[in-house]
């Protein structure tokens, strides 16, 4: 539900050509691509200082806006130059790629044992809630870049609007199955019943977010789910 994905392959990860004036046969290419296939792409230190950039970067994109955000900024916050950060991110859109990437993994591993049924899925997105509330930064970051891609051009305009369209596309097929194997209504109305879930989890995530001292967002949206679950005849 969580893995799609709308970024493209960085240049790193793209296959080089091989370098001209030479024509390489078709058994020196092959042995070419298998040493290639068993050299780790990238070693563990590099990994890394990896995680370290796009931590400090999640933290600047939260703090300033992804507009706003420099990324010298960022590199200086992990103790690096400014090339010395682009070895490992060439511009700032590979590194605004890179973070959601990593978040759309991270949200899949987490979400898949919860979506075997219509009840498991409304729990695991409690699950999820109680998990963000743990990350408030990430959770802050990611608000804000979902706001800044309504914006014309923003280089994550696309990759936003595909995840809400998927994930409305996902929710309403779990609704669809319930309604198939005879487990609610038959005249439940999947996709409005996808909206109406997404758009309350927007709304108390935006609440928590301005004042997470006092707004109990995981409380909220158990006793939606609670309700829902009342609702179509489910037990909670």
């Amino acid at each position: 539900m969580y893995g799609w994905k709308a970024w493209e392959k960085s240049a790193e990860d793209r296959p080089t050509a091989a370098p001209r004036g030479r024509q390489e046969t078709m058994a020196e290419l092959s042995e070419h691509q298998a040493g290639e296939e068993k050299r780790p792409r990238r070693s563990r230190k590099g990994e890394t200082r990896r995680a370290e950039i796009l931590t400090a970067a999640m933290r600047r994109f939260a703090e300033d806006g992804y507009q706003n955000a420099a990324i010298g900024d960022i590199a200086r916050d992990v103790g690096l130059s400014l090339p010395g950060l682009l070895h490992h991110f060439p511009t700032k859109v590979d590194l605004l790629l890179a973070i959601l990437a990593q978040r759309d993994l991270e949200s899949a591993d987490f979400i898949e044992h919860y979506c075997s049924d219509l009840s498991g899925l409304l729990k695991g997105m409690v699950a999820i809630f109680r998990r963000n509330a743990e990350m408030i930064e990430v959770v802050r970051a990611f608000a804000i870049l979902n706001a800044e891609s309504l914006m014309k051009d923003h280089p994550a305009k696309a990759w936003f609007l595909g995840r809400a369209t998927q994930m409305q596309k996902d929710v309403a097929a779990t609704f669809e199955r319930a309604i198939a194997d005879g487990t609610i209504d038959a005249k439940t109305d999947s996709r409005a019943m996808a909206a109406e879930l997404i758009a309350v989890m927007d709304g108390l995530q935006m609440l928590w977010l301005r004042d997470p001292d006092r707004f109990d967002m995981v409380g909220g949206l158990e006793a939606y789910v609670g309700r829902l679950l009342a609702s179509l005849g489910l037990k909670d």
